[in-house]
């Protein structure tokens, strides 16, 4: 098997060599989408400064079991049509919080749609605890 990809790989090294840098960019491409990606001591700062607002895009019931302090919960599926609820936080950055980074950036491209800057954590909720940070339930 691996005689095989080896064999492909030096008979096609063009090919595997477009697919390399095809697969690169598209990569770059879809981490950009989803605006800026914050580290948990980025998020605190911009919090602490008053500069930026935590919106958490879990479920209502995950919220509940622990949230970072102050966070603001709109679940993700009903994010477009609750959309309104973010207009007093306009001058400040909206950071995405999910369970492990997976609907983020998505979150994160909506409301650049709608107008506002937004920025999401890395790693979600997941990277947050893994750090021993806060929750409150």
């Amino acid at each position: 098997m691996v005689a095989n990809l080896i064999e492909f790989v030096s008979n096609h090294y063009v090919l595997v060599s477009i697919f390399l840098v095809l697969l690169v960019l598209l990569a770059l491409t879809e981490a950009r989408k989803g605006g800026k990606s914050l580290s948990n001591r980025e998020l605190t700062g911009l919090v602490n400064r008053d500069e930026g607002v935590v919106l958490d895009v879990r479920a209502k019931k995950e919220f509940d079991a622990g949230h970072i302090v102050d966070s603001l919960n709109i679940p993700y599926e009903k994010l477009v049509s609750r959309l309104g609820e973010l207009e007093k936080h306009k001058g400040k950055t909206i950071v995405v919080v999910d369970a492990m980074g997976q609907h983020a950036g998505t979150a994160c491209r909506e409301l650049q749609k709608a107008g506002h800057t937004a920025a999401k954590l890395s790693g979600g909720i997941s990277s947050w605890r893994g750090e021993n940070l806060p929750v409150v339930k």
